[in-house]
This record gives structure tokens, C-alpha cells and sequence, in this order.
């Protein structure tokens, strides 16, 4: 069993968003303010305002992943 499937598309936000959104939140911002699907089965990645900080939401066909990752 594969544990990731390939993501189709990666999608970088260029405006930092606030840290305190988790999976519902960023999946808010992706659909209304990017008009894409977030369950499209690519990544959306987005940073905090200082940039040493992402978080990267993933739907993998059986739910929300969300990466949390400190640079």
C-alpha cells in the first residue's frame, strides 16, 4: 500500500496567512480566495508572515493532510 500518492499539482500562496487556520480555514482560503478545489489531490502550501513557518494542506482521497513544517 502506498502511504502518498503523487501530488498533481503543488500551489504556493504568496500572501502569508495566519497561523492559527488549520484544516478547515486554509481550505476556506483555497476555495474562495484561490477558486481552486481543495480536494483536487494537489498541495497548497502557505507560510506565515515572518516566512520561517508552512503549512501544507493535501487531500489524499480519504481526507484532509495538513504538513506543518518550521524552517
Amino acid at each position: 500500500m502506498k502511504m502518498f500518492i503523487q501530488p498533481s499539482q503543488v500551489f504556493l500562496s504568496r500572501d502569508f496567512v495566519d497561523f492559527r487556520k488549520s484544516i478547515n480555514g486554509l481550505s476556506q482560503i483555497v476555495e474562495e480566495d484561490l477558486g481552486l478545489s481543495s480536494m483536487s489531490g494537489a498541495l497548497f502550501i502557505f507560510c506565515n508572515k515572518a516566512k520561517d513557518k508552512l503549512k501544507i494542506l493535501y487531500w489524499d482521497k480519504t481526507g484532509f493532510a495538513l504538513w506543518y513544517k518550521r524552517l
